[in-house]
């Protein structure tokens, strides 16, 4: 391992098998809207969940016509951590899913949060708090953020608790979150270090398997406890990932290039176009006329030449050969693509 290098906990590196969190959703209403609900007549499920929630509170709204302008329909979704225990409390994300303005100072009604079993883990009830706002006149609106979107902090109670037994397990799989042979393989070591013996076997450049039996450790959990912690230096692939959007380019430690020469300008054709309308003389005879008027031009910048850029060893080289180009982070993005082209740039090339 190098002098330099900066160890991780396994903690951050793999995901425990079975430990795991569960997605859950609902459907619910909002109420108590500044007259920024749901238009029932383009939303008509909303009025059919509001019909529901208030015949279960015992009225009778059947064959009523009501048009309320302060209610909503949403979508409320959430994550069931592991090991969540009935009582807990977890939070919601609220969206709105009719044409209602926004959600701002409203409340979800009770709403049961199923799992894809289909079973209610989970109930959802609290005050929205949106992430923006939204003012409207006669001619003119403005919107910042996404007021018809929120979040419920601590707004769903854990009713049912998922079925796992951690401490049965006699063998567990880590899954490394960015699959390696070689950093598994220092998971693999790393772990057998700690013991001091064979604890731990790599599967495969994704999965190490630990024998919870092996680390003569009071249980399962205890085990866990002690390996999370454990040190392991990654290993990254040489990765230069760029932005053509915003011009981002970030470059992994291990990125290599060879000795090349790079030329770069910019080439600018324009091209006017400026029409002129002919008239005959007063009371003679002849007929108006546009005479079409061209003019192109080709700009060239000098550009930077024909510049080296050397051979580079390590990270701070490679930065050091590149910038002597001189040239702006856009530029810099098309002469990575041709130094890689060109087979001189020695890493994984994304564009995003």
């Amino acid at each position: 391992m190098p002098a330099d290098a900066a160890p991780v906990r396994l903690k951050d590196l793999v995901e425990f098998d079975g430990v795991r969190g569960n997605d859950l959703v609902g459907y619910g209403l909002v109420v108590g809207l500044d007259g920024t609900g749901d238009g029932l007549r383009n939303a008509p499920f909303t009025e059919e969940i509001m019909t529901n929630i208030l015949e279960r509170l015992g009225v009778n709204v059947t064959g009523e016509q009501f048009r309320p302008k302060n209610v909503a329909a949403v979508l409320v979704t959430a994550e069931l951590p592991p090991f969540s225990r009935a009582g807990s409390q977890i939070d919601v994300t609220v969206s709105a899913i009719g044409d209602a303005g926004s959600l701002l100072g409203g409340t979800l009604v009770m709403t049961p949060l199923n799992a894809a079993d289909g079973q209610i883990y989970a109930v959802a009830q609290g005050t929205v708090i949106a992430g923006g706002a939204r003012a409207e006149g006669e001619a003119a609106s403005v919107t910042q953020g996404v007021p018809t979107s929120g979040v419920i902090p601590s707004g769903a109670r854990v009713e049912q608790e998922i079925d796992f037994a951690l401490s049965d397990l006699q063998q567990l799989r880590l899954a490394l979150r960015v699959p390696d042979f070689t950093t598994a393989a220092r998971i693999e070591q790393a772990i057998n270090r700690e013991f001091g013996r064979g604890v731990a076997l790599m599967l495969d450049a994704g999965t190490v398997a630990l024998d919870v039996g092996a680390t003569r450790m009071r249980s399962t959990a205890h085990a866990l406890g002690r390996v999370e912690n454990i040190l392991v230096q990654p290993e990254r692939k040489a990765r230069v990932v760029v932005d053509q959007r915003s011009g981002t380019i970030v470059m992994g430690d291990d990125v290599r290039i060879s000795r090349v020469a790079v030329s770069q300008g910019n080439l600018t054709l324009r091209i006017e176009e400026s029409p002129l309308v002919v008239q005959p003389n007063p009371f003679s005879e002849g007929q108006t006329l546009v005479v079409p008027r061209s003019r192109a031009q080709i700009d060239e910048e000098p550009g930077t030449g024909l510049a080296e850029v050397p051979e580079g060893t390590s990270l701070s080289e490679v930065i050091a050969g590149l910038n002597a180009l001189g040239v702006s982070p856009r530029d810099m993005i098309d002469i990575l693509k041709s130094i890689k082209a060109a087979g001189a740039l020695h890493a994984e090339f994304l564009v995003r």
